[in-house]
């Protein structure tokens, strides 16, 4: 098994390149199971577990599917589909492989899939999902360990309200919909960029979605979907980690290819905590010459502060001055990286959904461990700003998220490798 050993102390400085979304391209490569006639060539993917983990589903479902790491592209040929029973040896290993029931539903009429697994951050029920499902026609039986649903004639088009927004939801709802008979209307839908990119993926290959990104969302459905050629956005949640790692480091790191318009609630705490920011259209510099401020945060669901940066700043208040407060409201679960951060010496305090973080002078390099993916990159922030060694174990959740982490960690002169424990 392997870890990350990080010396702390140095100060990130240079450029780095953001790859594609995680969270924007796992729903777009299930949406390619729609593409017929041609196949669908996906660029700007990023080398993830996850990404390889929905690529082997689609396999198993009879589907061609090639990712070459040297180009980021992913070639997939969804023209026949050989099964629609989803393994769950696969599925167990990640939430996002439930996004096929989607496309499969409006594909072939049926699906079958395995409980989902992945990151242990709480319930994340898929009740939203199966309410929109049978809101368009589809009949669900729960087994053991298993869901199915079947729409022998046909998606129909409905008008669904999400008790809360979900982004899975949306977006298997989304797919679902864009070949049923007639007009759904999705209210209260997540508004996350990426579900505006799903959307424009599907429009792409002939889809009429119209309002994704607002709180409602319409979806004409149509009798056919044809595979095309789409780019993959860039991942707001890794450029954020870097953002706050030239900040932590008191470095100077331009981010190409980061967002602005994805990045607000980020952009404006940094500056808040007292870094520079300067964006312009190819991407963000930061840069910061002095200890932070702490601050206050609260995740909300997009455009709010998003919880996949949540563990992030709150390695970055364990060292800055004075006492701030991070307040969960999406995740019940999400304060696992507490302890590890405690573990080096951060001064932590947890008291419901709300934790209150004393910034320390300094933290201490020791043995902690990833609870999951974003904390783990929150150790891994730890521990470029620790006094000694840190060592990093469980780093397959960060590999599910972060595309050459140690690579673009090095290039801004971290002191960080991977070893074989």
């Amino acid at each position: 098994m392997e870890k990350l050993v990080i010396g702390g102390g140095n100060r990130l400085s240079g450029r780095v390149r953001i790859s594609g979304a995680k969270n924007a391209v796992l729903p777009i490569i299930a949406a390619t199971l729609l593409g017929q006639d041609s196949p669908s060539v996906l660029d700007e993917v990023p080398s993830l577990e996850d990404v390889h983990t929905i690529t082997a589903v689609l396999r198993e479902l009879g589907v061609k599917a090639e990712f070459c790491a040297g180009t980021n592209q992913l070639f997939v040929d969804g023209t026949v589909i050989g099964r629609c029973e989803a393994p769950y040896d696969l599925v167990r290993r990640m939430r996002a492989s439930f996004l096929i029931m989607g496309p499969l539903l409006a594909r072939c009429g049926q699906a079958k899939i395995s409980l989902p697994g992945g990151c242990a951050i709480g319930m994340r029920p898929i009740d939203l999902h199966l309410k929109g499902f049978e809101a368009l026609g589809a009949s669900i039986k729960i087994g053991h360990g298993f869901i199915e649903a079947a729409a022998p004639d046909g998606l129909k088009g409905a008008k669904i309200y999400l008790d809360f927004p979900s982004v899975g939801a949306t977006e298997n709802i989304i797919m679902a919909a864009a070949m049923a008979d007639g007009q759904t209307v999705l209210e209260n839908p997540a508004q996350e960029p990426e579900i505006v990119d799903l959307a424009n993926y599907l429009n792409v290959m002939g889809a009429r979605i119209r309002g994704a990104g607002t709180n409602v969302i319409k979806i004409d459905g149509v009798p056919k979907l044809t595979g095309r050629g789409y780019t993959i956005i860039p991942d707001r949640i890794e450029a954020g980690t870097y953002m706050v790692a030239a900040a932590m480091t008191r470095g100077d790191v331009y981010i190409e290819n980061a967002i602005s318009e994805h990045l607000k609630p980020i952009i404006a705490k940094l500056k808040e905590a007292g870094a520079t920011l300067e964006e312009d259209t190819e991407g963000i510099r930061v840069t910061c010459d002095h200890r932070l401020k702490s601050i206050d945060i609260k995740t909300m669901p997009y455009p709010g502060f998003p919880t996949d940066m949540q563990a992030q700043f709150m390695a970055m208040m364990a060292v800055s001055e004075g006492m701030g407060t991070v307040t969960e409201t999406v995740f019940e679960n999400r304060f696992m990286h507490v302890d590890e951060l405690k573990r080096m010496g951060a001064n932590i305090r947890v008291d419901g959904r709300t934790s209150y973080v004393t910034g320390t002078d300094r933290l201490s390099g020791c043995q902690v461990k990833a609870t999951d993916l974003r904390a783990g990159a929150a150790m891994v922030l730890a521990g470029l700003v620790a006094d000694g060694e840190t060592q990093v174990g469980y780093i397959h959740h960060i590999d599910r998220g972060y595309d050459n982490l140690v690579e673009k960690l090095v290039s801004l002169g971290a002191n960080i490798r991977r070893v074989d424990e």
